[in-house]
């Protein structure tokens, strides 16, 4: 190991629970929020832009990253943040009864955003300095699997749990609940990780503010200097440029009345769609991409993870269009998404590992890279509100899918920074295939080791 002090804990007993943390904040912004407030009365366009915005903090991460390393340990900030996490989640569920709740949880959201990506950092760092490279290998699946059921359980879970409440206490006490059960989970996973969390290595290496920025701007620097990195930047974009308008309207149109072109479901159908047809369909593709690509290379699979990741967004096209009632199909047609969804997006995730984080700053250069990625979903996700309200459901799917060109043009031009052998490849593959699972559940990867 390579800690500062023993490991008293086995990984098995803090891997799981460290990523569950990391996936639920950000999970109930991106999804859950959205679903909330369309419950609560706020239009979409509102709804998109607000909830969009306040995530900014996970893609602009690394610019306080280095000056972390400056103060206490890595445990240290990685229990802080889940406690202040719980703190915020519950401070959210009282401003849900004032009249100013919009704006007032909004803020709240804000803080959650900025406080999750800090233990982002923080809990990245215990896992890479605590564990041996070989041990990181072993329990990288575990990070996926951990950050997989934080989403089913946030989005799944608490969404159906959500829909049973409003119907006897309210939709207002009902959210109040779950924003409190969120609050709740991270203050208690602060305690757990109080007690079995390795400090993760003390502030070493940055002792002064002068040299938190000198490191960053080498950082930066280094980043832009990369071959090819103009070319990485917009395939990195315009790879989720669809999804990105996709992903706050499909909730929206699900829960919309069937008079406004939405499908008219229930909360709690709407949990059960994600949650059980969805995560199935999803961790199934992550799985399978990732031994496509061992056999292959990222090299040559590379467009064929493209198709899978942007074609099937014709599922809600189909939707849109056909309007069925039977929650079979609208489960059927999340299962294509989904499954697409966890198969494409692997290539994504491998292209930052291979391509861009490779070099001097691994990981830091990987976390700018994933800042690059939320900041290509956070823009077109603010304007989808306006788009959907101006085009309506059924013609904003039709467009959804002429947004998928940018994505396949994108993803043939761009070139690779060195000829590896296809041994080398699919080597890298089969090391980053497993995390890949992890990092694309929530919708914006972390970095991994």
């Amino acid at each position: 190991m390579t800690a500062d002090r023993p490991l008293t804990a086995h990984p098995a007993r803090w891997v799981p629970t460290l990523y569950f943390a990391e996936g639920l904040p950000f999970v109930a912004i991106a999804m859950v929020s959205a679903l909330m407030y369309k419950n609560m009365g706020i239009a979409d366009a509102q709804i998109t832009l607000w909830t969009s915005l306040v995530m900014l903090p996970w893609t602009l991460k690394p610019l306080w990253g280095p000056l972390l390393e400056m103060f206490k340990t890595k445990k240290y900030f990685v229990v802080g943040t889940q406690f202040i996490g719980g703190v915020t989640f519950g401070l959210l569920a009282l401003t849900l009864p004032l009249g100013g709740f919009f704006r007032y949880s909004l803020a709240l959201f804000a803080i959650v955003a900025f406080n999750g990506a800090t233990h982002d950092i923080a809990a990245d760092g215990v896992y890479i300095n605590v564990l041996s490279p070989k041990v990181q290998a072993q329990f990288v699946g575990w990070q996926g699997a951990a950050y997989n059921i934080a989403k089913v359980f946030t989005q799944g879970a608490l969404v159906y749990v959500a829909g049973q409440l409003e119907l006897s206490i309210g939709v207002v006490h009902a959210w109040m609940t779950v924003m409190g059960i969120f609050g709740g989970i991270l203050i208690l996973l602060s305690l757990y990780h109080a007690r079995v969390l390795p400090s993760g290595g003390a502030a070493t290496g940055v002792t002064t503010l002068q040299e938190g920025f000198a490191t960053l701007w080498d950082v930066v620097r280094t980043f832009f200097q990369k071959r090819y990195i103009l070319w990485g930047i917009l395939f990195i974009i315009l790879y989720r440029f669809a999804e990105g308008q996709a992903i706050k309207i499909v909730p929206l149109f699900f829960k919309a009345a069937r008079d406004q072109g939405g499908l008219g479901l229930t909360t709690s159908e709407i949990g059960i769609v994600y949650g059980t047809f969805g995560a199935a369909a999803f961790v199934i593709g992550s799985l399978l991409a990732g031994y496509f690509i061992a056999g292959r290379g990222l090299r040559r699979s590379l467009f064929i993870l493209c198709c899978f990741f942007n074609i099937p967004f014709v599922a809600y096209a189909f939707l849109a269009i056909t309007m069925p009632t039977d929650l079979r199909v609208i489960g059927g047609a999340v299962v294509c998404e989904y499954f697409g969804y966890g198969f494409g997006f692997t290539g994504l995730t491998l292209f930052m590992m291979q391509q861009i984080a490779p070099g001097k700053y691994r990981m830091a250069h990987y976390a700018f890279a994933t800042g690059i990625m939320n900041l290509g979903m956070m823009i077109p996700s603010m304007l989808s509100g306006l788009v959907s309200d101006w085009l309506g459901y059924r013609n904003f799917f039709i467009w959804v899918m002429v947004a998928t060109i940018p994505s396949f043009v994108m993803t043939w031009l761009v070139p690779f920074r060195d000829t590896e052998s296809e041994t080398a490849d699919t080597g890298s593959a089969r090391g980053g295939a497993a995390g890949a699972a992890g990092t694309a559940t929530a919708h914006a990867p972390e970095e991994m080791p």
